[in-house]
């Protein structure tokens, strides 16, 4: 899900018309942040007391539409999510009508530039486009933000940061990318975005999209631009705060309650 969200629900994530990063690149920046996440680790030490009435997501939107839901706001013990709370928050955010909104606007874009020419104009091309769009989307949210942080126990929310200056949070932004929280609380290797987006791409490639797009090579230029906009989208979520703040005058959002947080609080 542009993770896993453009900067759209959770994490995660529809189809960019063209490539963001080279698969190349990617995979040559995945060690670096990687490096740069662990050592700043230390900085970020991960509690164990969770208070009861703090929730697992947020009722977060950007700019008002766009659902922003995992990402989380000086909630370093926001309790931990089952693997039902995962699907039901990925749920919320995919079937959400600010990504119908988003979804149709990526899709007249496209069509205007007539990318993915085996979709044609009119109507037809258009409703395919949007298909596959939020084809593309779902797929991607429900791969990054549920089921493989349910197989590998991940935690697929977004703690957003906000202490230290521009430069630490933009740091500790994209290193997101590839270190994660497990259910424990530990950090870990990001495997639910790296791997999540990769079989994300290789189903919407060959399932749906016109025969002359699917190959490897594109297959695999398909997840490094997932994966470079899902970075992009994560160093946005973490000043979004900020934007917001001035742009509507608010204080910081609090996390709300709800089903999730009691199911999840009942697992402690």
């Amino acid at each position: 899900m542009f993770r896993k969200d453009p900067p759209y629900s959770t994490r995660r994530r529809c189809r960019i018309p063209a490539p963001v990063i080279s698969p190349l690149s990617a995979l040559l920046l995945i060690p670096a942040l990687a490096f740069s996440a662990f050592a700043q680790q230390d900085a970020q030490p991960v509690q164990n007391v969770v208070p009861q009435n703090q929730s697992a997501t947020s009722n977060d939107r950007l700019f008002s539409i766009l659902p922003n839901f995992l990402t989380l706001e000086d909630a370093a013990n926001a309790p931990r999510m089952t693997s039902g709370d995962k699907f039901k928050a990925v749920a919320r955010g995919a079937f959400d009508y600010g990504q119908f909104i988003w979804y149709g606007l990526l899709s007249g874009v496209s069509q205007a530039e007539n990318s993915e020419p085996g979709f044609h104009q009119g109507a037809e091309g258009y409703g395919k486009r949007y298909g596959a769009y939020f084809a593309d989307g779902t797929i991607e949210n429900f791969a990054v933000g549920a089921v493989f942080p349910s197989l590998f126990r991940q935690d697929p929310r977004f703690y957003q940061s906000s202490h230290g200056g521009v430069l630490r949070r933009l740091g500790y932004a994209a290193s997101r990318i590839v270190i994660t929280r497990g259910d424990s609380g530990s950090a870990q290797f990001n495997f639910s975005e790296i791997v999540g987006s990769a079989v994300a791409s290789g189903i919407s490639t060959y399932a749906y999209h016109p025969h002359s797009d699917r190959t490897i090579a594109n297959t695999a230029s398909v997840w490094g631009s997932q994966v470079g906009y899902d970075t992009l989208s994560i160093i946005f979520k973490e000043f979004w705060p900020d934007i917001r703040r001035k742009i509507y005058h608010q204080k910081p959002l609090a996390p709300v309650s709800g089903a999730a947080s009691a199911s999840a609080a009942a697992t402690q």
